[in-house]
C-alpha cells in the first residue's frame, strides 16, 4: 500500500487496466503527449505507446463515437471528456447511442466505454467548466455513474469501471486531485453499486459524495463536539444507487441529511430521498438536503465558496432533526 494523490490513483488504475487488457486503450484532448489538462495521464504515452495513448481533435462528438465503434469492434476505449461540461456537447450520443446500443441489439453487442471526465466546483473556473453534472443522466437508463471520493475508490472504482461489460462515467472532482490518500493496488477492483460507511454513528445519517464527503466527515466532528454522533454514507456510485445501506442507518437513526453539490432540482439528492420515503423509513423529522444555490456557478472565488455547501450549513441541518429525534 502506497500513499497517493487522488491524481496519481486514476493514472495508476489506468496503468495497471492498460498493462493488464491489451484491449484497453485511451484517448483524448491532449491526454498523450501532453499528459491531459490536469496531469492526469502523464507518463502513459512514454509507457504504452501511441497505439494505446492517443490524442485527439477537439470533437467531443468524435471521441465517444469513436469509443463507441471501438467498442463495437471488441476494444475497451477509457476517454476523457476535459471537462465534464462538455458532456453537453456530445450528449446525445451518449444518451442516445451508447446508453442504448445493447437493448437496441438485443443484447448483443456490449459497448465497455468507460468515460472519464473533471467534475465539480470550488477551483473558479466559472460557470462552463464547474458544473457537477452527475445529475444530468440520473434519468437515462443503461449508464452506470460513478463518483470516487478518496484516492483508494478513484483507483478501485476506475478499474471495476474499466472491468465492466457496461457503459459506465466516471466524474472525477476536480478539486480532489490533489487530495492524498493510502492506495492498495489490487486486483480484483472495488465492485460498483456499493455505499461506503465513512464514519460510524446514531443520532443522523448524512449522505454525500465527493467533495461534500470531506465536507460531511468534517461536519460530523463538530457535531461530535455538541454530542451528536452523526453515520456518514459516502454513495460513491449514482447509478446504480445504494440505498439498502442508506436504509440501514435510517434504522437506527431515523434523520435524514443529504448533501449535494449542484442545484436541488431534478438532482440525485430528490432521487435519494424519494427512494428512502417511498421504501418507508421511518423518519423522526423530515429529511434535509443541503445543496447549492440556484444559479449557475460564480466564478469570483468568494461567490463560488458561498454557493457550495458548506461545513456550518451540513452541521445546521443535522442539528435540527437529531434534536427533534
Amino acid at each position: 500500500m502506497s500513499e497517493l494523490t487522488y491524481r496519481e490513483a486514476v493514472r495508476a488504475a489506468l496503468a495497471d487496466e492498460l498493462e493488464a487488457d491489451p484491449r484497453v486503450v485511451t484517448f483524448g484532448e491532449d491526454i498523450a503527449a501532453a499528459g491531459g489538462a490536469f496531469k492526469v495521464t502523464e507518463g502513459l504515452l512514454e509507457q504504452f505507446g501511441p497505439r494505446r495513448v492517443l490524442d485527439t481533435p477537439i470533437s467531443e462528438q468524435a471521441i465517444i463515437g469513436t469509443a463507441i465503434g471501438a467498442s463495437i469492434k471488441g476494444l475497451h476505449p477509457v476517454v476523457e471528456l476535459m471537462f465534464a461540461d462538455f458532456a453537453a456537447v456530445c450528449f446525445d450520443q451518449i444518451a442516445n447511442q451508447l446508453a442504448k446500443y445493447r437493448y437496441m441489439t438485443g443484447g448483443q453487442v456490449d459497448v465497455p466505454v468507460t468515460i472519464r471526465m473533471a467534475n465539480g466546483a470550488s477551483l473558479g473556473f466559472g460557470a462552463q467548466h464547474s458544473q457537477t453534472v452527475e445529475s444530468w443522466f440520473l434519468n437515462v437508463t443503461g449508464l452506470v455513474l460513478v463518483a470516487p471520493s478518496t484516492p483508494q475508490d478513484a483507483y478501485s472504482l476506475l478499474r471495476a469501471s474499466i472491468q465492466s461489460p457496461d457503459p459506465v462515467l466516471v466524474f472525477e472532482h476536480k478539486g480532489l486531485y490533489n487530495a492524498r490518500g493510502p492506495v492498495e493496488r489490487i486486483a480484483p477492483a472495488e465492485p460498483l453499486g456499493r455505499a461506503a460507511i465513512l464514519r460510524r454513528g446514531d443520532d443522523v445519517t448524512i449522505v454525500a459524495t465527493q467533495l461534500m464527503a470531506a465536507r460531511a466527515l468534517a461536519a460530523a466532528d463538530e457535531l461530535a463536539a455538541r454530542g451528536v454522533e452523526a453515520e456518514v454514507i459516502d454513495l460513491r456510485t449514482l447509478a446504480p444507487m445504494d440505498v439498502d445501506t442508506v436504509l440501514e442507518s435510517l434504522g437506527r437513526t431515523r434523520s435524514l441529511v443529504v448533501v449535494q453539490e449542484g442545484p436541488l432540482a431534478g438532482g440525485w439528492a430528490s432521487t435519494l430521498v424519494t427512494r428512502v420515503v417511498t421504501a418507508g423509513a421511518l423518519l423522526a423529522a423530515p429529511p434535509a438536503v443541503v445543496a447549492s444555490q440556484e444559479t449557475p456557478v460564480p466564478y469570483a472565488t468568494n461567490l463560488e465558496t458561498a454557493w457550495l455547501p458548506s461545513v456550518e450549513r451540513i452541521v445546521d441541518a443535522a442539528s435540527r432533526p437529531a434534536e427533534v429525534a
